[in-house]
């Protein structure tokens, strides 16, 4: 059997193995040591947990916990609920301004929790039934959080980000800084639509809007800002150089921990014991993923399956930019069944040599592919954020859940089409903050 055919088979039992709900690290590390045993007998066991912690043994992945502290800190306190209410008092005179307030609010508690479940899970406890009280359509209410829940891998601080930069040995501070114009792209392309969606629904002014005062505007602000202060201090320290990605996360999520129990004077032990509890557990389960994911992929380096597949794909002879399609396509049918993490750790380390041969931007490249990994968010099978906002509100069904964010993947599509034709809008803010990349 041939390294294509053994690829193939690997692929099969894999998804086999994740359709009966196995976890996604479990089902990694069986078939990979299934193949290894088969292929290569009971002498390669041997090697397992070598690599296994080798997938692990990196300083650069002490900032997934810590981010993650990070978001926990903000998701399990009121600081999402004030975010939100400040946005809504701002934005609550333009059509559709509710929901613009959403998306405003997942794009900035993405950008402190980076994690997207938990900006799904903290804007749509408060945001849906706000929204359908007001009269928004239920697909509106449910995709638009879907949706916008899905910004949190991409705008920085982001774990995906993370996780690509040590899968690649890029470099994470312009990973980070790279995904905040398409983060700001995808966030304009989400609201310009709820506008015109609104709009053309008749939802106007009158139904949804009440008057708020500069006053009452004024004084939600205190409680938001100095979250918002620590993103920006977090991507200052990471482009000037003075702390570490690991630094810079560790840093963060110290000052959110102090700030919600200051502001919100969380003095008592068993809440900060849940935040704890709830950061260690997510933690423990991405660095499972990662362990496997490394064992998964030497497996596939020992088969020569990952150097026929790349062998394949750069020896087909057509434009690059057709090559870059096919990679897209890829891409999404994988993120429809695999997490992006998971993703990220099996293909990135394949396709970055084809890709900067083609003679594109490894940190563009990143950009597109996680975006890729956002519309495998909100679409089945696996859609995570779908099953999120239907645990928040079980009353709305899948399929209208689906249904309201499908305008949103065909935004995402659209972000994809206008960073393919101005690749600028990724690469100028790295290259003006840090100088061009070397290679």
């Amino acid at each position: 059997m041939g390294p294509l055919e053994i690829g193939m088979l690997v692929l099969f039992v894999l998804l086999l193995m994740l359709s009966t709900g196995m976890p996604i690290a479990f089902a990694l590390g069986a078939v990979s040591v299934g193949t290894l045993y088969l292929t290569e007998g009971p002498r390669s066991l041997g090697i397992l947990g070598e690599t296994f912690f080798g997938g692990l043994n990196s300083f650069g992945l002490v900032a997934i916990p810590m981010f993650i502290l990070m978001g926990s800190a903000v998701a399990s306190s009121p600081a999402g609920k004030d975010l939100y209410e400040a946005l809504d008092r701002w934005l609550n005179r333009v059509p559709g301004g509710l929901v613009l307030s959403n998306l405003g609010a997942c794009a900035i508690f993405s950008a402190l929790s980076g994690s997207s479940p938990a900006t799904c899970a903290a804007i749509g406890k408060m945001g849906i039934p706000e929204m359908r009280n007001r009269g928004y359509p239920d697909t509106i209410a449910a995709g638009s959080i879907a949706a916008g829940g899905t910004l949190g891998i991409l705008i920085p601080p982001s774990v995906t980000m993370i996780v690509y930069g040590i899968a690649t040995e890029t470099s994470i501070g312009r990973l980070f800084i790279a995904g905040i114009l398409p983060g700001l792209l995808l966030t304009a392309l989400f609201m310009a639509w709820t506008i015109i969606s609104c709009r053309l629904q008749g939802i106007g002014l009158s139904d949804v809007a009440q008057k708020f005062t500069l006053r009452e505007k004024l004084e939600a602000l205190p409680r938001v800002l100095p979250f918002i202060a620590i993103i920006v201090g977090i991507l200052w320290v990471l482009y000037g150089g003075v702390a570490t990605p690991s630094e810079a996360a560790g840093a963060g999520a110290l000052f959110c921990i102090v700030l919600v129990i200051v502001i919100y004077r969380i003095w008592q032990v068993k809440p900060l014991v849940q935040i704890f509890r709830g950061s260690i557990r997510e933690s423990i389960m991405i660095m499972m993923i990662i362990g496997a994911a490394e064992l998964f992929a030497f497996t596939l380096s020992s088969t020569f399956v990952t150097q026929s597949i790349a062998e394949w794909i750069s020896g087909l002879d057509v434009n690059r930019w057709v090559l870059m399609a096919i990679i897209n396509v890829f891409l999404l049918v994988a993120g429809f069944f695999l997490p992006p993490v998971a993703v990220i750790l099996m293909t990135a380390p394949i396709l970055l040599p084809i890709i900067t041969q083609a003679g594109f931007d490894p940190y563009w490249f990143a950009v597109i592919l996680t975006i890729n990994m956002e519309i495998g968010l909100i679409t089945p099978p696996v859609g995570l954020n779908l099953y999120v906002i239907n645990g928040i509100a079980p009353d709305i069904k899948l399929g209208t859940i689906l249904a309201g964010s499908f305008p949103y993947v065909m935004c995402m599509v659209l972000a994809i089409v206008i960073l393919c034709i101005f690749p600028e809008i990724v690469t100028f803010l790295p290259n003006y903050m840090m100088g061009a990349a070397i290679g």
